[in-house]
């Protein structure tokens, strides 16, 4: 069954066109990559989803259209954003900021539950869990910032350069975490990510964008086996 569908989905800032007819989709459960150069759309892409720029096309979620709707309805709805830098909140400890996660839910045990399993998937988390986000190394505060999405019970999460700033060791321990969370929980996934081998570690397939535009779509084992993938993706 597809929970997302985008259908010629374009997006403008002011003037300038981003996206142009990028059309995907992603399965109930599943795990899609975005790849493309800075520039490409990627980001922007996910912002259409969660109605933090305006868009044309169709953006179909769970059959419904949703395109237009603000961002705190399409939270409500089961989308939860992980954005590019992370959006923690500083100045809270990662206990408090878990709990902001969970702002819309009613189910004191579940969530009590939820914020177990978070420490569990992410150990860190639970070594500084009465410190303030601010005070987190970068890969603490990635993990963070995936630990409170989760907390909203989503049935959908965005991921927006999870690597980013990150040291190759780090960023492979976060993937694992949130590879592990995927198979444990059930969410569908649409990731954005640069470094293609840490995606593919991830996403069950994934659609290459160039200047706003699908330009190649496949398995992610069809897509490593592409030659053009493993030079401008894989260091191969």
């Amino acid at each position: 069954m597809t929970l997302l569908e985008l259908q010629s989905v374009t997006a403008f800032y002011g003037p300038v066109q981003v996206l142009d007819g990028v059309s995907l989709s992603v399965p109930e459960g599943g795990a899609v990559g975005i790849l493309g150069a800075n520039g490409a759309g990627k980001t922007t892409t996910l912002r259409s989803i969660s109605g933090t720029v305006r868009a044309g096309g169709r953006i179909l979620y769970d059959g419904a259209d949703i395109r237009g709707k603000r961002p705190e309805q399409v939270a409500a709805m089961g989308i939860a954003h992980v954005p590019e830098g992370r959006g923690g909140f500083g100045a809270l400890t990662v206990r408090e900021n878990l709990r902001i996660g969970a702002y819309l839910r009613r189910d004191r045990k579940g969530v009590e539950s939820d914020i177990e399993f978070v420490l569990e998937l992410f150990p860190n988390l639970r070594e500084r869990y009465k410190s303030h986000a601010s005070a987190l190394s970068g890969g603490e505060q990635q993990m963070l910032a995936v630990g409170r999405a989760f907390m909203a019970k989503p049935r959908l999460l965005l991921l927006d350069e999870a690597s980013l700033g990150l040291a190759p060791s780090t960023a492979m321990t976060v993937y694992d975490a949130i590879a592990k969370l995927r198979r444990e929980s059930g969410i569908a996934m649409l990731v954005v990510e640069q470094n293609a081998n840490l995606a593919f570690r991830l996403v069950d397939s994934a659609t290459v964008l160039e200047t706003g535009r699908n330009v190649l779509s496949g398995t992610s084992a069809e897509l490593k086996g592409m030659d053009e993938i493993r030079r401008a993706y894989l260091g191969g």
